[in-house]
Parts: structure tokens; sequence; C-alpha cells
């Protein structure tokens, strides 16, 4: 996908020494903080900052921000506003459902803060264009939900030398550190190596409560605005755990690891590489397709069913999910299938199925490693039944 870039206009000039009367009095409860200041503030308009991301992490840091009067924000992201976006994205409306992230987004910071400026990438964070998107922002805020692109984040700031303020949320639980300062360690000296994929589910598969992203997001900001400061102690070298269900902080110690590839003494990475080859993913464009097993199509199974066939269908979701939607299938949920196959019969064809086809792929490919040779994985799962089979069943 090409890089769609569109600057704002009436954009800041660069290396601003004054404030106009109307920016005085739009941050005069910054102006009168003693740690912020004029010369604080002024700061703040000449800095320049990127972020991967506009969705539930990228959505306070995109609002504290652009309030705060960052001179210069960066937007990436290739995606387009879907109504599951609204119960935690909070920078989009009803009314931008369908409307690429970056645009509604800038639409929204514009309006909020008319004088900084706003320059928006439609695009896809890759190896080929990370450094370039990268080289003319003081600062990276890591607001991504994938392995992959962690990594890739985490090697172009080392490069370059930029500072990666990083966040993750998932259910409850949210982390936030900064990565790539001068002698702090970076993202590979916390996770040498990726986990298995699909070990740890996206917020798709396994959810996020709607407020986590806006505190942990926030957080990221606070830290952004430090560093712009200079004011305060990073989080470098401490990785803040947040947990919303017993309402608790609590803190890791984190050292640069002398023995890193990417940081340590004596980096063996020089350039950035195949991140989806490098965390097991097969496919860049289909991420969630690691595995690959023999299929069904919606319609297909539609037909079959309508015409009699004897198929067993398998629901490898949770229970709360099978709840909300069903296809009269018999729920085995995937991480309790091991200890369960023997409630399937081997004899019998078997169609498995989840939300979106990747769960029920792995559980195809386990059956057929266990001796199951007549199972099928439903191609997109409940969400492309209700596409091209029954509208009537609700997605989620």
């Amino acid at each position: 996908m090409a890089t769609k870039v569109q600057p704002m206009t009436g954009a800041p000039a660069a290396n601003a020494t004054t404030l106009s009367n109307e920016e005085i009095l739009r941050y005069s409860r910054h102006l009168i903080m003693p740690e912020v200041g004029m010369e604080g503030q002024l700061k703040l308009k000449n800095s320049k900052v990127l972020l991967i991301g506009t969705g539930g992490l990228g959505a306070p840091l995109g609002l504290y921000l652009a309030a705060a009067g960052v001179g210069r924000l960066g937007l990436v992201d290739f995606d387009v506003v879907d109504l599951t976006n609204l119960q935690r994205q909070v920078t989009f409306g009803s009314s931008d459902v369908g409307k690429p992230k970056t645009e509604a987004a800038r639409e929204r910071l514009s309006s909020l803060n008319p004088d900084i400026q706003i320059d928006t990438f439609e695009t896809k964070l890759t190896s080929d264009n990370a450094l370039e998107l990268f080289k003319d922002f003081d600062i990276i805020v890591d607001g991504t939900d994938n392995f992959p692109t962690r990594y890739l984040v985490n090697d172009a700031c080392i490069l370059l030398g930029k500072p990666n303020v990083y966040g993750s949320i998932f259910r409850f639980e949210g982390q936030v550190t900064v990565f790539g300062m001068p002698e702090g360690p970076c993202y590979r000296c916390l996770y040498p190596e990726p986990p298995p994929p699909g070990l740890v589910p996206s917020c798709a598969e396994g959810g996020v409560l709607g407020v986590l992203p806006g505190i942990v997001g926030s957080l990221q900001a606070m830290e952004t605005i430090k560093l712009i400061l200079g004011r305060g102690d990073s989080l470098a070298g401490r990785l803040l755990l947040f947990d919303a269900l017993a309402m608790k902080f609590r803190e890791l110690k984190l050292r640069k690891n002398p023995n890193c590839p990417m940081c340590g003494e004596h980096r063996t990475i020089n350039k950035l590489i195949d991140y989806y080859e490098f965390c097991g993913v097969r496919g860049e464009e289909a991420p969630d397709s690691n595995v690959q097993v023999p299929e069904i199509t919606p319609r297909e199974l539609k037909s079959r069913l309508d015409r009699g066939d004897d198929l067993f269908i398998l629901d490898v979701r949770e229970p709360h999910e099978f709840q909300i939607c069903n296809l009269n299938g018999n729920l085995i949920p995937l991480g309790e299938l091991p200890r369960r196959v023997h409630e399937l019969d081997s004899s019998r064809e078997i169609v498995a199925h989840c939300r979106s086809g990747k769960r029920s792929a792995e559980a195809v490919d386990f059956l057929r490693k266990a001796g199951f040779r007549k199972i099928l994985n439903l191609k997109g799962g409940i969400l492309a039944w209700s596409d091209e089979v029954d509208p009537s069943v609700p997605k989620y």
C-alpha cells in the first residue's frame, strides 16, 4: 500500500520562539506551572511525535498530545473505523464508521487544536518504510497490538536513536515503559524471543475493557510530555504494570542486556528484517492465517446443511461467546479440546468454527495430528457466516 501523507495547513513555524496571545490563553494552565512555563510550552510547540496506531492507545495519545500543544503529530495507520472500535477508541464517533482512521483522527484532533501540524500516513508500517517515516520525528510512541510491529518499531528506533514510548493492553491489564534511551534497555532486552504464534490472543480474540486503553494511553502521553520537557523520572528501565481489577500498579526493574543483538555492546542486527517471519507468522497480509488447514466456506456449509448432510458442528469459542450468538453447534472451547477429544467421533465429518476462523484452524490442525481426517475449518468463522449467509447472526 502506498504511503498517503496529508499535512495540515497552518502548521507552526520550525523552531518557534514565541507563543501568540491565543496560544498563551489556550495553554495558560501549563504556563502558570513552574515546571512547564513559557520555556516548556515552546519545547512542546517545537516537538515532533509520531504515533504508531490511532486505535485504543492512539486515541488518548492523540487527544492529549494535541491538547498539550505538541507542534507536529504524525499518525500512522492503514485501518478503517469499525463499529467495534467505538467501545474504546474515543477519537471516533458513529459518523466515522467506514472512514480511514487517519482521516477521522486528523479531523478530530485538528478540531481540538487547529494550531498544530498533523501529518497522516495511511499505510502499513513495514521494514521498507519505517526508517523513512521515523527519521523526522523526535519521539516514537508505540500503540500497536501485535508482536511483529512491536519488534519493528523497537529496531527502527534503536537504529535511529529515537525514544520508544511503549504500551500494551489486554483485558484488564496494561504495561507502559520507555525503550531506546541512552544506557536503557530496548524491547528485545525484555522479550528476546517472540511468543509462539497464537499463544497470546489479540484484543479481538481475548477482549479488552474499554476504559483500559484510556488509562494506559494517558500514561504513555504523560511519559512523552515528560521526555519533551526534560522533567521528572522517565520509565526507562522500569516496566509499569497496571491491574484494573485490583486497581493496583506495580513496577519491575528492566536492565539493558549487554548481549542484546539490537542494543548490546556487540550489535548483530544492523538492518530491519522480516518481522512476520521472525515471529513465526506466515504472510504479512494475513497475519491471522498462520495455520494452513482444509476449509469450507459459509455458503458451502449452508448448502450441505440444507441438503441434510450429517455434519458435526464443533464450536471452539468460549462459553460467554456462545451466549452472544451460535450456529447450534457443540461447544468445546479450544483450551479444553485436548482433554475432551474423546467426545468426538473420528468417523463423522466435523466442521470446526470460531469467531474469525483462527482458533478453529488451530483446532483442526490439532485434531488432524490426533488422527482425525474428515474435518474442515469454517473459513472466516461466525463473522463470515453473518456476512455471507445469515445477517441476523450478530457480529462481535
